[in-house]
């Protein structure tokens, strides 16, 4: 990984430091910048709902309330980040804002929740859902910035966070396989050898990020799985179960995961499919 910041830096996705957009010369990129958007839009929107209803069952984890508060806080900088994300408006500063909220989240929501809760999957996949989301932000942050040793550290702690939650999601696609055979859709076949696919993918995935191996390839692929994920999987779980907010939240996680996946992949330019 020694090399990833200089290789963002230079292919295909270069900053403006007039406008405060980045030049998306890579489709992969766009779309990835657009889908990260809108899930974070998304978010906000669910925090501002229960901000204004105070009903906990508007808004599901990783963003379980935590406060009116903290919701109407973090509702107003996840839409006006989301959108300004979206439409390639002052990126650098709206993906640190949305970044650094998601980090004070990990610090003072997850980590407590998981060091007083080690046995307990559910803080464990939420938390580092986060992670994988805030992985996301900072990476916008770091192609958006000029190059240093503050933006090679950016893009190894980047990829060291993705690849965290990739190991996290897979280890319990494995220990709970029944389960998440469950959630794969019912005209679906083989429901089990799907739980354990999804598990290697992750794995695979994460050994390319910490690597650099096959890393456009990889994280070009795990995007195509999230967006699949939405369509296929959550979007009939909200429309079996539209007041539910878990369901709702669960979607757009996977919004925001495939946006983060597909930046990631974008930023490589065309020809990283190789160690870097």
């Amino acid at each position: 990984m020694g090399n990833e910041a200089a290789v963002i830096g230079r292919v295909l996705v270069q900053s403006s430091e007039q406008t405060g957009q980045l030049a998306d010369t890579d489709i992969l990129f766009k779309a990835g910048r657009v889908f990260f958007g809108v899930g974070i839009v998304a978010f906000g929107m669910q925090s501002l709902f229960y901000a204004h209803s105070a009903n906990p069952h508007m808004i599901g984890p990783p963003f379980f309330p935590v406060g009116l508060v903290w919701a109407w806080i973090t509702g107003a900088i996840f839409c006006a980040g989301g959108v300004s994300l979206a439409a390639n408006k002052n990126v650098r500063l709206m993906a640190a804002l949305v970044g650094a909220v998601l980090a004070a989240r990990i610090v003072f929501v997850y980590a407590p929740m998981l060091a007083a809760n080690l046995h307990d999957p559910g803080p464990w996949t939420s938390g580092f859902e986060i992670v994988g989301i805030c992985s996301g932000a900072w990476a916008l942050v770091a192609i958006s910035s000029a190059g240093g040793r503050l933006k090679h550290s950016l893009v190894v702690a980047v990829r060291i966070g993705l690849a965290s939650l990739l190991v996290v999601v897979g280890v319990q696609h494995f220990m709970y396989a029944q389960f998440v055979a469950t959630l794969v859709q019912r005209w679906m076949p083989w429901h089990l050898f799907w739980a354990y696919f999804i598990g290697v993918a992750f794995f695979a995935t994460a050994l390319a990020l910490v690597t650099g191996v096959l890393t456009r390839l990889a994280t070009a692929m795990l995007g195509l799985m999230f967006f699949l994920f939405v369509f296929s999987l959550h979007l009939p779980r909200v429309v079996g179960a539209s007041h539910n907010g878990n369901e709702w939240t669960s979607m757009f996680v996977a919004t925001a995961m495939c946006g983060t996946a597909w930046i990631l992949a974008g930023s490589l330019g065309k020809n990283a499919y190789t160690r870097r």
